[in-house]
């Protein structure tokens, strides 16, 4: 058992978690070696890493050209995404790319500086509002400079979208404040301008499901839109909206389905191209049904209009591919999770009648990334569990994937310091300096093998955009998390081999996210502003909660020393059981489709943050200048071709730089602009 143990802990070491950006670093030690090796720039808040491919050379030449066409088929529909962001942004960044091209005049002065901080940051954001936190970025430039430029570089750019680079116009991509309004206050580009959130609802909500019990996903692939007072779905498909990117996309999947690894890999691509041509929501559940039972193979992909995020109604999907190769000893190690997913089901703190009889086709590999485009790059996920469907994931199964590749360049680029800022003793500080690294990827895999596969709804219950709205997001990913949590302390984990002390384990855990719930994650959102990103609203609202919870008894405590705050965590079997008493509550609303007690949950817990705390915790951080968010650029594949053009070799080579890498976007992979 105890040799077992090491050889899971070492796994375990190279797994991260499913959140689109990982938790705020708290390493102890910074690798500098490593660090300064994988950064490729930094502006802003943002700096800008590298990774490699893993076992490239080991991979068969038809292998290589899989996953060659596969990442030219993603980032032929890198446009999509920047168009989906926004109605502008093509425009503003062919104007800014123009400008930095041709410019010829001071390039020493501020301005000319900021000017090239501002378009790294569009770049990086794919757009001209912040990646995370949704805000409008503001140029550090005049509007005078701004037109200097548009006319020594004979740029043109409507006047009308000049004025809005610089005044209050669109300045929320996505707004969850329903005061503002979840259309109105939102600049996304999935709606019309005169279409309002009562009206798509009434929309989708008069739409006859085929089959109700496999509901389609009803708005993912298509701009709504009013034609003569009727609102008209513009599908996302050949011949139809972002037509000259999708007939990229179809030329090179045909191209992967080619060079298949087998049957299954080639039947969904097949069903993929069919429903690129088509926008037929049928066929794309039977792709993703015939995708997540496609499980062998070295080569894996995500490719489509897949998470809702964006989307502040939580119908329309962003454009999003990665491009993966497995790894199979890692992905082996694994297999104790999903071998035992039923136990954690039927261990569940969940209603009885919440509980899947059957948690049927749950798969969690390691894998390595091999390119990535749209909503996943620069800033990409490190892990991934789909597909969203109930039904399917019910029926069918799910895949979870941790991009091993991506979690070891994150790790080399962590900052020191912070733990010892913000941890509130120093047997919390040794807690998690021994368990922590093993804890924090262990409750990423049961938040993305148990979490996301655990629960179902009640018959006759709506799909969770239908009846959770906006909450939605957030609820799921709290619920997931709230199910790693419940077990991080079972003494199920040693039995199984995956710690040597649940106890301690679960400790170091959930001094974490307690820790990084009620304050450290607050540093990546200005003083005044509310909680938007799903991710970190579930983190706050969840730790929110079992604090408040916990007041009478004590559970947590908060206190301060030396005139700062600290969050110190009395009794850890309570707060076990109240993370047990919300996920019960959580996997109820799903469930139910309770809609007043999702809001009331997320708006009374994960929203409003104190400002006296959010104050506090942006000066005591302010000590600490690693930037606070990272993305990548993505290894170049370089094809070799003998005389009549076969492919005889592909070659895997870095960028030059990121800005060069954007520039080789535009020109190569620029089907949308004029």
């Amino acid at each position: 058992m105890i040799k077992k143990y090491w050889i899971l802990l070492l796994s375990f070491s190279l797994l991260l978690s499913c959140k689109k950006e990982p938790k705020q670093a708290e390493a102890t030690t910074s690798p500098q070696t490593e660090e300064a090796s994988s950064r490729v720039d930094d502006f802003a808040d943002i700096q800008v890493l590298k990774y490699e491919i893993p076992g490239w050379d080991q991979l068969s030449l038809n292998d290589k050209k899989l996953v060659y066409y596969l990442t030219q088929a993603g980032l032929s529909g890198r446009d999509i995404i920047w168009d989906q962001n926004y109605k502008h942004n093509l425009d503003i960044r062919q104007a800014l790319e123009k400008i930095y091209t041709t410019y010829e005049g001071d390039k020493t002065s501020e301005n000319w500086s900021a000017f090239e901080t501002y378009l790294k940051r569009v770049w990086f954001a794919n757009g001209i509002h912040h990646h995370y936190s949704m805000d409008k970025m503001m140029p550090e430039f005049s509007q005078d400079y701004f037109n200097t430029l548009l006319n020594e570089t004979n740029t043109k750019l409507d006047s009308e979208i000049v004025a809005v680079l610089f005044n209050d116009e669109d300045a929320k991509k996505v707004n969850l404040d329903k005061s503002k309004g979840l259309l109105k206050g939102s600049a996304t580009n999935f709606y019309g301008d005169d279409v309002t959130a009562e009206e798509v609802e009434n929309f989708y909500k008069n739409m006859q499901q085929p089959n109700p019990d496999k509901p389609l996903a009803f708005g993912l692939n298509s701009k709504l839109v009013k034609e003569n007072g009727q609102l008209v779905e513009k599908t996302w498909k050949l011949n139809g909206m972002y037509h000259n990117a999708i007939k990229e996309i179809i030329k090179w999947l045909e191209k992967a389905k080619g060079v298949a690894e087998n049957e299954k890999q080639a039947k969904g691509l097949e069903l993929l191209i069919d429903y690129y041509k088509t926008g037929d929501l049928k066929t794309w559940d039977e792709y993703n049904v015939a995708w997540v039972e496609a499980t062998e193979g070295e080569i894996d992909y995500i490719n489509s209009f897949i998470e809702v995020y964006n989307d502040p109604l939580g119908y329309r999907g962003s454009y999003e591919t990665i491009v993966e190769i497995k790894d199979f000893d890692m992905s082996a190690k694994m297999s104790v999770l999903e071998n035992n997913v039923q136990w954690f089901e039927d261990n569940s703190t969940i209603m009885d009648e919440h509980k899947k009889d059957k948690v049927v086709g749950v798969s969690y590999k390691t894998v390595n990334v091999a390119g990535e485009a749209g909503d996943a790059s620069p800033a990409t996920p490190i892990g991934v569990n789909l597909p969203n469907s109930s039904w399917i994931r019910k029926e069918h199964g799910s895949k979870s994937v941790s991009l091993g590749n991506i979690i070891r360049a994150y790790e080399n680029a962590g900052s020191s310091g912070r733990l010892e800022e913000f941890a509130h003793d120093s047997t919390e500080i040794a807690l998690h300096k021994q368990y922590s690294a093993v804890a924090d990827k262990l409750h990423t895999a049961l938040h993305e093998v148990v979490g996301h596969a655990s629960g179902q709804l009640n018959p006759g219950v709506g799909t969770t955009k239908e009846t959770l709205k906006s909450y939605a997001s957030t609820l799921e990913e709290g619920r997931a998390d709230l199910v790693g949590l419940y077990f991080l302390m079972d003494k199920k984990l040693e039995e199984i081999g995956l710690t040597d002390n649940a106890e301690k384990l679960g400790m170091a855990a959930y001094d974490d996210y307690i820790r990084n719930g009620l304050m450290t994650q607050f540093v990546r959102i200005d003083l005044g502003k509310d909680v938007e990103e799903a991710h970190m609203r579930n983190r706050f609202w969840v730790s929110a909660w079992v604090y408040e919870k916990g007041e009478a008894d004590n559970v947590i405590e908060k206190l301060t020393k030396n005139g700062k705050t600290y969050y110190n965590i009395i009794d850890y079997q309570k707060l076990r059981t109240l993370f047990g008493q919300l996920l019960r509550e959580t996997q109820r609303i799903k469930s139910e489709g309770d809609y007043e007690a999702a809001k009331n949950l997320v708006e009374n817990y994960g929203v409003k943050i104190d400002q006296d705390i959010h104050k506090e915790v942006l000066d005591r951080n302010s000590q600490f200048k690693s930037k606070p968010y990272s993305g990548f650029v993505n290894p170049v594949l370089v094809p070799e071709t003998d005389d009549v053009g076969n492919i005889t070799e592909v070659k895997v080579t870095q960028p030059e730089s990121f800005t060069a890498q954007m520039l080789d976007y535009a020109k190569n992979y620029g089907f949308l602009v004029k």
